[in-house]
């Protein structure tokens, strides 16, 4: 989540859904709430993550069918990742 959906229904979507948002206000709200910033900062590194998963064209394209085949292929990528990268 970003400020792009930091409205009431989607944050209500979200606890209603057992996830804690950790989006900051957007700066115009009459009623900002607290937010972890710390954690904020950490959905960076989860972003750039996705992105060098996606430099693997079966995970960007997606081009199994099944589920556990295309989980298979995440974890291959994952793991060549974390050795050669």
């Amino acid at each position: 989540m970003d400020r792009a959906y930091e409205d009431d229904k989607t944050r209500a979507l979200a606890y209603e859904h057992g996830f804690l948002p950790v989006v900051p206000p957007k700066i115009n709200r009459k009623q900002p709430w607290d937010y972890d910033k710390e954690l904020y900062k950490r959905r960076n590194e989860v972003e750039r993550y996705f992105l060098r998963l996606k430099r693997f064209r079966k995970v960007f394209t997606r081009y199994d069918k099944l589920d556990a085949t295309f989980i298979a292929v995440i974890m291959l990528a994952m793991i060549f990742d974390a050795i050669f990268m």
